[in-house]
């Protein structure tokens, strides 16, 4: 077993007892999980033609989720429940804060058993069954790490209830959303934050040198700042040279190798790196988001994690393990478009500094503690109940090849789970229900934002505001799923998705417009009488507002879909086509942003039952017999 880091047994200073407040929440009851598929690579089909290949999606390319032969036989790596409670303290139904035991734990294992590590070797700690109090995020930031709980029912399993202290709440709310750009401290931005605290957050701490000092002297609510977020996204990345017969562009889609501007540096053979393309006008144009009222905005909308298989130093390039999505100019007037406010801004290939690899978090109940509300109030309300608890489940950033599965969540902050640049992740098996904040700035999604070829199947949700695919995701499936939320692609050039086998019920009162407060429509509008379908797409003109339109070929296939249109009115079922390939953003050949008689639509909202099929950026002309495009045998 691991030793505490002190030296002394953690017993020998207790930790505080839980704040009073509010009781956790149990639900009186919850929804069945979606039986479990075979998701192994030997189960699934090759890429069909005219389709993306999703082979390769999921934890390890399709190796399948680790087991017990997978944990390793070094004993100071395995915590059992009772090494929990005896090294760390961590007790379950004592009613004391069980925060610094388990971090504690955490940072032992990222220090004593990490480094020596593997996925074939993976490190283990074993939580009781009984309530364990959590008071303020926790980093889960060891390699090849398996958290695992005694079950995800809250009567018997694992119970973590979270209750932030002050220093985890939001101390900079306006308007009645967290306001990121308010919470500052010398040099750090919340931003830096993004997509936000939660529960647990799988994502490296580590801390630039440039920063050491802001975070040394940093009050507690604002060292997360400078931790893990800063070190790739504003500080690492190498400018790209232009083709020598295509000077505009580092790439071209389809290209595996990208030229850089000097030698490389912090690229590693079997490393990996994030190519980011940066907008252009002509991109804008591209997705029919132009002419419009709303600022555009110097970023790298088209984003991809990819393994590095070459670093040729004398060349100066980087050979990647999957060939491009995307063209890449290199900067963002080498296509010939004008300059976007005034700037000019790089594409970059950027080195992941310190990816968080191989973390699980399996079998085990969450939920978070809002004072002055109830569970009644939160159902199908698409409201902000409480804005300084918008606090997360779990959080993956960075991170490649994590998993969860067998996890309940009830009533989190805002999002159960949510991605920000995370690769081959697995998601698995699970309960997310509810949410206290679903409304103004989106909050309680199932969130697939910069994820790629990750797979999602078998979960249910309930009571959330929508399942997305967002910002550049790619390569990712969402099959075999139970969902009273739409699946909603919801902007930023997400493309390539396939979602299949789904059962997707959307009520009458999953609308924008069932809100109490704080309240907010897709993209922000206060005033919304638009109905949510079982699909959402993200249209140029609209999604421009906060990052631009939903990219080519996302697929949906042989899904069960439905709508209440009244109120305690029948599902009606909804793009009822079985056996057909629905390819959306797609003419048969290329990206085709969607439109009724030739004209780009500029909003979804009224569009909802629109048929896109007849040249109206929807092809239809793909027909497929097998029940799925991603498994060759769907027997649970």
């Amino acid at each position: 077993m691991l030793a505490a880091c002190s030296g002394e047994p953690a017993e020998s200073a207790p930790p505080p007892g839980v704040s009073a407040g509010a009781p956790a929440a149990v639900p009186d009851a919850l929804p069945e999980v979606p039986p479990a598929l075979d998701l192994s690579a030997a189960n699934r089909r090759a890429p069909v033609d005219g389709l993306p290949d999703w082979s390769h999606a999921g934890y390890r390319e399709g190796a399948g989720l680790p087991g017990d032969d997978e944990i390793t036989t070094d004993e100071d790596c395995v915590v059992t429940a009772g090494e929990l409670a005896a090294d760390y303290d961590v007790r379950p139904d004592d009613e004391r804060d069980d925060s610094a035991g388990l971090q504690q734990v955490i940072d032992d294992v990222r220090d004593d058993c990490s480094p020596d590590a593997d996925y074939e070797s993976l490190s283990l700690v074993e939580l009781p069954a009984g309530e364990l109090a959590v008071s303020r995020q926790l980093a889960v930031d060891a390699d090849y790490l398996v958290l695992r709980g005694a079950g995800g029912d809250p009567a018997t399993g694992t119970r973590i209830v979270f209750r932030p202290d002050e220093n985890t709440r939001y101390d900079s709310v306006s308007d009645g959303d967290w306001d990121e750009d308010g919470m500052t401290y010398e040099s750090g931005k919340g931003g830096w934050l993004w997509p936000g605290r939660g529960l647990f957050r799988v994502q490296s701490r580590q801390v630039h040198e440039d920063y050491t000092e802001d975070h040394e002297s940093a009050p507690a609510n604002r060292r997360d700042l400078f931790e893990g977020t800063v070190n790739v996204h504003w500080k690492s990345g190498a400018e790209l040279a232009g083709l020598a017969e295509d000077p505009g562009f580092a790439a071209r889609t389809g290209d595996t190798v990208v030229p850089l501007a000097k030698r490389p540096k912090d690229f590693t053979e079997g490393g990996y790196v994030n190519i980011r393309a940066a907008n252009t006008v002509a991109f804008y144009e591209q997705q029919q988001a132009l002419p419009t009222d709303h600022d555009l905005r110097n970023l790298h909308m088209r984003q991809q994690i990819f393994r590095i298989t070459e670093v040729d130093e004398d060349a100066r390039t980087i050979t990647l393990d999957r060939p491009l999505e995307f063209d890449v100019p290199v900067s963002s007037v080498s296509d010939g478009s004008e300059e976007i406010d005034g700037k000019v801004y790089e594409s970059k290939a950027a080195p992941l500094v310190d990816p968080v690899l191989g973390v699980g978090i399996e079998n085990l109940y969450l939920t978070q503690v809002v004072e002055g509300h109830t569970p009644a109030e939160a159902v199908h309300d698409y409201a902000n109940l409480s804005p300084a608890d918008q606090l997360h489940g779990i959080v993956f950033k960075w991170v490649v090849n994590g998993w969860v599965r067998g996890v309940t969540t009830y009533l989190t902050g805002s999002h159960p789970l949510v991605t920000e640049k995370a690769k081959n992740l697995q998601v698995e098996g699970n309960r997310f229900v509810g949410s206290w904040n679903k409304g103004k700035g989106g909050n309680g999604y199932l969130r697939g934002s910069r994820v790629w070829d990750s797979v999602y199947a078998g979960n249910v949700l309930r009571g959330l505001r929508h399942f997305t695919f967002q910002w550049s995701a790619s390569g990712n499936v969402f099959t075999g799923n139970d969902t009273d939320a739409d699946v909603n692609f919801h902007g930023g050039w997400e493309r390539h998705n396939l979602v299949e086998r789904n059962t997707v019920a959307v009520p009458y009162a999953h609308r924008p417009g069932n809100c109490t407060v704080n309240c907010g429509g897709e993209g922000g509008a206060t005033e919304d009488d638009s109905a949510w379908y079982p699909v959402w797409w993200g249209a140029g003109r609209k999604a421009v507002k906060w990052s631009g339109a939903t990219g080519p070929r996302n697929v949906l296939f042989n899904n069960t879909l439905s709508k209440q249109e009244t109120e305690d009115g029948e599902f009606v079922p909804y793009l009822d086509a079985p056996g057909t390939v629905l390819r959306f953003g797609w003419n048969g050949t290329a990206y085709e942003h969607l439109s009724t008689g030739g004209t780009p639509i500029d909003d979804w909202a009224g569009h909802e039952t629109t048929d896109f099929t007849d040249g109206g950026g929807v092809d239809a002309s793909l027909t497929d017999d097998a029940p799925s495009l991603f498994l060759t045998n769907v027997t649970p």
